[in-house]
């Protein structure tokens, strides 16, 4: 990989993490970021300056002691006698503050007269124009000549530490130092302040959409921020958008409704003439002989097979159309008994059994209520294999009237259960002798009677459907099971 593309990559990557950060974050954090670079700024020039003025100070104080040491020095040393140590008057008391130095040096001989403030290696000189001020071992130096009594010339040195100097411009440099960090720490925090009252109006504008989002309500008002700017302008547009969006819905739902009323009343229009078709069909069939006959016959069973599938979808159309038959008390443990009576011509191999566990009275319509337990065991005969057993039960468990149709088969996948209910669909044991709508009956009658469907494994590994519908009667006693096998 070149180096272009490493940048390149690096560039995007960077840009990439900086996307998923917060909004809010980005703005407070460019507004700390750039209140540093200020800060940092005036730091430098401050601390240059300061620096120096100090400097300049510390060098002036060191000038003016100087001048007032020689103002004020009465050096006597007399060379005839010897013996008699130099008197350099108060030069000690005024050199002894700041931890300063002040060597007296004879000019003529270069003897050392007078040493206040320790032992230090100054190195003396004599050519005050090139040599001082100077600094030496961390010394600031000033050289003065002055008269000494009765005759001759001396050099006063005077040094004080520049260590006092470096300590004060380093404290101001602790201070600006902190107060850079302290003014970027205050920024980013009034930056969040900021960014959060600036990010109210969206933020409440979020929840108006997750709110919608959850209730499915177009309809609902969007919050107006009370400025006119970009969130104004956010808002506006999302109203605009919802209430169009709630204006298709309404055309969507109004024209659902017109197919669905529609369906309901071709397929109820349907019976009439289905219904003729299949009584000629029958007496054609009796009297009719040879291939006439075969031919109404095989008529008949197509126009049965259509009379089932109109009410299956006059049945779906009522429920989708909210199309409700008049419910009355109907005992689910009879309607199962009457649905094994049906289905026992057509059982072939199959092993049906029925067991009732006392009444089991529902209110409902009792037609809707046969179609849902035909479904079910025909369901479970026609998609499991020869020689299953399949068993049909009803029971009451608390408030709920429970209807359980389970076989031994070879189960539901679990891929096909998400859609098990769905119209139109077929297992992959269906020969193609269902319509793919058993299922999809099923739950619209167990949910158009207030209850619900569900499937899950048997205990002998076949499928189990249970219904679960609210009971229309008090819980009765205990009641022995009365199993019934067709």
């Amino acid at each position: 990989m070149s180096l272009g593309s490493s940048i390149r990559s690096a560039a995007q990557a960077t840009s990439s993490a900086y996307r998923r950060i917060p909004t809010r974050w980005r703005l407070a954090g460019g507004s700390a970021a750039l209140t540093f670079v200020i800060l940092c700024g005036f730091a430098l020039i401050v601390g240059v300056l300061t620096t120096r003025q100090i400097r300049i100070q510390f060098d002036d104080q060191v000038r003016q002691t100087a001048d007032l040491l020689s103002q004020r020095a009465h050096v006597k040393f007399d060379t005839s006698a010897p013996n008699q140590p130099p008197d350099c008057g108060r030069l000690g008391d005024l050199a002894s503050a700041d931890g300063a130095k002040v060597r007296v040096i004879y000019e003529q001989t270069g003897q050392i007269m007078c040493v206040y403030g320790g032992a230090h290696p100054l190195t003396p000189s004599f050519s005050l124009e090139h040599t001082f001020p100077n600094e030496q071992h961390g010394y600031r130096l000033e050289a003065r000549r002055v008269g000494v009594d009765p005759v001759g010339t001396a050099i006063i040195l005077y040094a004080r530490p520049v260590s006092a100097t470096d300590t004060t411009a380093g404290k101001v440099r602790f201070f600006l130092f902190f107060g850079v960090l302290g003014g970027s720490v205050l920024a980013l925090l009034a930056g969040l302040a900021i960014a959060r009252r600036a990010m109210a109006p969206i933020a409440e504008l979020t929840a108006t959409a997750r709110e919608i989002e959850r209730t499915r309500d177009p309809s609902m008002r969007m919050p107006q921020p009370e400025g006119d700017d970009e969130v104004a302008e956010l808002a506006r547009t999302l109203e605009g958008m919802l209430e169009a969006l709630d204006r298709a819905r309404s055309e969507t739902e109004a024209t659902l409704q017109r197919q669905r009323e529609f369906v309901a009343d071709a397929s109820h229009e349907l019976r009439t003439p289905l219904t003729s078709v299949l009584a000629n069909l029958e007496l054609l069939a009796d009297h009719l002989e040879g291939e006439a006959g075969e031919a109404a016959r095989s008529a008949l069973r197509s126009s049965n097979r259509m009379r089932r599938l109109v009410a299956n979808l006059l049945l779906l159309a009522r429920a989708d159309a909210n199309r409700s038959v008049p419910h009355r008390p109907t005992d689910l443990a009879d309607v199962l008994v009457e649905v094994a009576a049906e289905l026992e011509p057509v059982t072939g191999e199959h092993v049906l059994s029925v067991s009732t566990h006392g009444p089991a009275v529902v209110s409902g319509a009792q037609d809707e209520l046969h179609r849902l337990a035909l479904n079910l065991v025909e369901n479970a005969l026609r998609h499991t294999p020869p020689g299953t057993h399949v068993n049909a039960s009803s029971t009451r468990e608390g408030e709920d009237v429970v209807l359980v149709v389970e076989d031994d088969g070879q189960g539901i996948p679990a891929a096909l259960r998400e859609r098990l209910f769905e119209r139109f669909v077929r297992g992959q044991g269906d020969s193609g002798g269902g319509s793919g709508l058993g299922l999809s009956i099923v739950r619209a009658v167990a949910i158009s009677h207030g209850g619900s469907v569900s499937v899950d494994d048997a205990p002998r590994g076949g499928a189990r459907f249970t219904v679960r519908i609210p009971s229309a009667a008090p819980a009765p006693k205990d009641a022995a099971p009365t199993p019934a096998s067709a």
